[in-house]
């Protein structure tokens, strides 16, 4: 059993816990993500790790309710428990697996979009930790819909806001804010990182594509069982199948069929549509983590 040692609610959508799992703080790495379960007959619900503290043993979780066992998981309170909390799982970012002394002379922009802000968060407070700054934009379509700006600005380099409504900073997408500091602010960048939903991060890609900057996302939101046996998350990189729970999730933005991946994750809603997927794909609509039997 894996206690809450904290739960707060950021917004009208958006949750935070703080979970009470020394093993998996003491392993992993801005990028991974875990599987929570709440109890028995719960789903398995993956949630990419927004932060971590290995003296304390806690994990922190950031979620959106979107179906039945969210919905049930944001009734959960301080003193609750989990009954699963595995992890880590996926692969770490690059910036935290690569040479240190090419990551650190690297200027990176990162991109956050709603919900997404949790998992830029932890990587960008790697950065922090070892002395490399980096510029975040932050986007929300209201005010009231930002979460962790003051735990943003503390690591940030240089903290960039916009709101789809203008409610709060400044009025615009994210994508805005990315032509507005290259062409008009003469920033330089050697690497963005954009998270968030589907479509932020498909026109995110467009933006920087055009711009000539190397970009990398997280395909977490197409994630569901996270162990490759569902096929659901499994995507077109370039010329390769690859599957964001066990190959992932962060993979290079400009190789990514976003058209496909969405329609498939809509397909992927109803019994029907998983079926259709299935007999489609055969023996590639399961990821090979050779674990799971899925690559069976």
């Amino acid at each position: 059993m894996y206690k809450i040692r904290k739960a707060e609610k950021l917004n009208d959508i958006i949750y935070k816990m703080v979970v009470e799992a020394p093993r998996v703080a003491k392993h992993c790495e801005p990028g991974q993500f875990v599987i929570v379960k709440i109890d028995e007959v719960g789903e398995r619900i993956p949630l990419t790790i927004c932060d971590y503290d290995r003296e304390e043993g806690t994990v922190t979780i950031v979620f959106q309710p979107i179906g039945a066992s969210t919905e049930r998981m944001k009734t959960l309170q301080t003193g609750d428990y989990f009954e699963d909390f595995v992890g880590p799982l996926g692969k770490p970012s690059e910036l935290v697996t690569d040479d240190f002394e090419e990551v650190k002379n690297k200027k990176v922009l990162f991109v956050a979009g709603g919900v997404g802000t949790a998992p830029v968060y932890p990587q960008v407070k790697w950065l922090h930790e070892h002395g490399i700054g980096a510029d975040v934009i932050v986007g929300a379509k209201t005010k009231d819909l930002l979460i962790l700006e003051d735990e943003m600005r503390e690591v940030a380099e240089n903290l960039y806001i916009t709101t789809d409504d203008g409610s709060y900073v400044r009025k615009g997408l994210v994508t805005e804010v990315i032509v507005d500091l290259v062409e008009n602010q003469g920033k330089k960048y050697d690497l963005v990182v954009a998270i968030g939903p589907m479509i932020m991060m498909k026109f995110a890609c467009m933006t920087t594509k055009k711009l000539g900057l190397p970009t990398i996302v997280s395909m977490n939101p197409i994630m569901v069982d996270g162990t490759g046996m569902c096929g659901a998350c499994r995507l077109s990189v370039g010329s390769e199948i690859k599957f964001a729970c066990v190959d992932g999730p962060e993979f290079d933005g400009h190789l990514i069929n976003f058209d496909e991946a969405m329609k498939r994750q809509q397909m992927y809603k109803t019994e029907e549509g998983r079926a259709l997927l299935k007999l489609r794909e055969g023996d590639t609509h399961h990821g090979g983590c050779g674990n799971c039997g899925g690559d069976k």
